[in-house]
């Protein structure tokens, strides 16, 4: 076939079909390619965008990047249905199959131990927002009744602003508190954990502050408690919200650096 070979992942040899309906990147079905041990799932891409010069390019093309984005969650999600894939850094590709071959040849043996860390399991996310404007504790707000009607002067102006202030840093605290002994409590009941950096709030359009953008390893037989424990926190405290995503497959969990180029 001519084109260069786009990769999703890397997984063990399984049993289920992928959905016939199933398109990736390019509106390309995947295939599977089977090396030894191993299982690349593939596609075919034309040079003319995903060389580097031309990918590159598209890259900083925020419709195109998106559109290639979904269409590569949708192969990696239905992965996950059938199997526990490994998945790649997004427009990883190569030049050929044999290229994606030498590759999987060359990393095995770390294919294969991230591979056993991952079998049967998936990833669960959990963010934690504190909102903006949400409520203090009632004890906070005794303390800071909030001031009726237009500020009397200037001086009342500042005093209401430095009460405001104080309220949205009540807040923070609170919730830093509360994401931290959540983290805690999820960590007991997962296999791994991982920390991200706070999302941007402009980029993720999320009211509130990120106070904690984290993932957790669980079996997928225990996922179902899992959920449940994250449920019964989500109302703890007002002014706090909990937002939970998953299952994915484990990208927080891989532990790879690239694994190719175009032109490998």
């Amino acid at each position: 076939m001519s084109g260069l070979r786009y990769v999703y992942a890397v997984c063990r040899p399984f049993q289920a079909t992928l959905p016939a309906q199933l398109t990736g990147v390019a509106g390309v079905p995947p295939k599977l390619l089977t090396h030894g041990d191993l299982v690349a799932v593939v596609g075919t891409v034309a040079e003319q965008d995903f060389a580097e010069a031309p990918l590159r390019a598209h890259l900083e093309d925020l419709e195109w990047l998106s559109a290639t984005a979904r269409a590569h969650q949708a192969v990696i999600d239905a992965l996950t249905v059938v199997t526990s894939p490994l998945p790649l850094r997004l427009a990883t590709v190569f030049r050929d199959d044999s290229g994606v071959r030498t590759m999987m040849e060359a990393r095995e043996e770390q294919f294969q131990r991230v591979l056993d860390r991952l079998d049967g399991r998936v990833e669960w996310g959990v963010k934690v927002y504190a909102e903006q404007t949400g409520a203090v504790s009632a004890e906070k707000r005794t303390e800071m009744p909030e001031p009726a009607g237009k500020p009397s002067s200037g001086r009342d102006y500042l005093r209401r602003r430095h009460m405001q202030n104080r309220s949205q840093e009540d807040m923070r605290v609170q919730a830093d508190e509360y994401a931290r002994k959540l983290h805690r409590t999820l960590s007991a009941h997962a296999e791994g954990a991982r920390v991200h950096a706070p999302q941007n709030a402009q980029l993720s359009q999320s009211p509130g502050v990120n106070v904690l953008n984290a993932a957790y390893l669980v079996p997928r037989s225990e996922s179902e408690e899992f959920v449940e424990l994250v449920e019964r926190t989500k109302d703890d405290v007002p002014g706090i919200r909990v937002e939970l995503t998953g299952p994915w497959a484990a990208y927080s969990f891989s532990g790879l650096d690239d694994a190719g180029e175009e032109g490998s």
